[in-house]
């Protein structure tokens, strides 16, 4: 499966994996949904976080061993 909303950049944010190479860490996302138990106050919150985005987050974090 292709993760194309992770990113990496060593430039940016240390080189940790984001989202679509905003400022919002795949770290960032797991702690909001574990915050955020509603997915529309998550939205209304961040706006520019989408489920794909959401959804692969968990992907990733679940592929780490």
């Amino acid at each position: 499966m292709k993760l194309d909303r992770i990113t990496s950049n060593p430039k940016r944010m240390n080189g940790q994996p984001c989202i679509r190479d905003l400022r919002l860490t795949v770290r960032r996302v797991i702690e909001l949904l574990a915050t955020y138990p509603d997915r529309a106050e998550l939205h209304r919150e961040f706006p520019e976080l989408e489920d794909e985005d959401i959804r692969q987050a968990l992907i990733f974090v679940s592929s780490l061993q």
